[in-house]
């Protein structure tokens, strides 16, 4: 039981968690994202495999600051984009992370939704 329920502190309900393993549906992660930010949710992102390849759209600047982003480094390596970590937007050094980072999020995430 949230014994801070009520008193400002996000609930388990109000977290939201997206994998995203394929180069494809970007215009859906983004609107997902949208619409959990517009209700105050908390809303993690992690892309691995194929996915890392969005984090070089045009478009992937649209999930910054509405939701915190990490990216699978071995996937981002192994599809040759090392050397280009700072051309992702919205994604520190550190976020550039082991598949750890992404069984954190679904121990931590009330929802899990993957792509």
């Amino acid at each position: 039981m949230n014994r801070n329920f009520g008193k400002g502190e996000k609930t388990m309900a109000d977290t939201l968690g997206i994998l995203v393993n394929t180069d494809k549906y970007l215009n859906y992660v983004i609107n997902l994202t949208h619409a959990a930010h517009k209700k105050e949710k908390d809303v993690r992102i992690f892309f691995t495999g194929k996915g890392v390849l969005l984090t070089l759209k045009p478009d992937f600047k649209k999930l910054v600051g509405k939701a915190k982003l990490a990216v699978c480094d071995v996937s981002f390596r192994s599809h040759g984009l090392h050397g280009r970590e700072d051309e992702v937007p919205g994604v520190g050094f550190k976020d550039f992370a082991t598949q750890a980072k992404n069984a954190e999020m679904v121990a931590e995430m009330d929802r899990y939704v993957v792509f």
